[in-house]
Formats: structure tokens, sequence, C-alpha cells
């Protein structure tokens, strides 16, 4: 199972830190608000973290500094619906993911050459309101049966439900609370 923490802006370092230490797959660094130059600085920091896992740093959004930062170590970006197609970043080991809110999204996503697709909102989001009606399992199971790259699940998915979204189809999950506010690592 693929487990994927987004952080939460403003992302701190010490809790990158310790998902790295505690093996999580990927670590999306997502922060909407900084400049250029600050978010290419703040993965800079998060490559040269220990990483004992070999953990994946993706970038999102912002595909120009993903590239960047690959030299240095980042894997990839996670882009949002609507973005360019995927094949356009595409690059030998650079993964490309896709936020996606239907069983089309993800289909388009997986015919423009996306690597992985990040599905949601399963659930009634935790971390923030996506003006999204929740998706359920049956949506999570219908979108990853209709392609053949990983699907994500998003929304809402906790310790507790992570396992019925693995059971439904998902390749693994994605979040921002669960990781973010954890006392312990996962």
């Amino acid at each position: 199972m693929i487990r994927c923490y987004i952080t939460r802006s403003p992302a701190r370092l010490d809790v990158i830190a310790r998902n790295l230490a505690a093996g999580v797959e990927w670590i999306q660094i997502r922060e909407k608000t900084l400049s250029a130059r600050a978010l290419f600085e703040l993965v800079e920091a998060a490559i040269k973290l220990p990483n004992p896992h070999a953990s994946k740093i993706i970038v999102n959004t912002r595909a120009d500094l993903a590239l960047a930062a690959g030299v240095a170590g980042a894997a990839g970006v996670h882009l949002p619906s609507g973005s360019p197609p995927a094949r356009f970043w595409r690059r030998p080991g650079f993964l490309v993911g896709v936020s996606c809110h239907s069983v089309d999204d993800v289909r388009q996503a997986e015919a423009e050459g996306a690597d992985y697709a990040v599905f949601g909102p399963v659930f009634q989001p935790l971390s923030k309101s996506s003006g999204l009606e929740p998706r359920g399992l049956d949506g999570l199971a219908r979108a990853a049966k209709a392609v053949r790259i990983p699907v994500l699940a998003l929304g809402g998915v906790t310790r507790e439900n992570a396992g019925a979204c693995v059971s439904s189809g998902a390749a693994g999950i994605a979040g921002i609370s669960m990781f973010q506010d954890a006392l312990r690592a996962w």
C-alpha cells in the first residue's frame, strides 16, 4: 500500500522528517502560497533530510520546480485536475500524478500519461472543505477498476478506514491530517 503524506501549509520539516523516518512512501509538498524560490528551498531542505526508506518527494502543482528539484532528488509532480496533460511533463524516472474527482477524470489522467491518480474525496475531508460531495467506497472502487494506473484514496481517510479503501481497489491512501496530526508515526 502506498502512503502519501500531503503537507499542510506551512509545511514543517520536523513533520516531514517524522514521516520520512516512518517510511511513508511518498511525501507531496503542497504549499500554494509560497513564492517559487521559497518552495524550491523547502523542497531542497526536505530532500536533504535523512530518508532511510528512500521515500519519494513530490512537488504539488509546480512542475517547473519539481523538474528543477529533480536534479537534487525530487521524484515528481502532482498536478491538479485541469492541468496540461501529464505527458507534457514526462521525463525518465519522473512521476506525474493527477487529482481526479470522477471515473472520467481517472480515465483521462491515464490516457494523458499520468503515472497515478489521487481520487476523492472518498469521505468528508478532515482538513479542508473540498466543495465536492464524497464519492464513497463504491465510487473509489469504480475509479480503481477503470484504469491500470495506481489510484490513491483521498479525503477523510483515517487509520480506521484506510483498509476499506485498499479493499475497494485503491493502491494506497493520501492525506493531510492522518499524517500531519498523528502523534505517532505511521
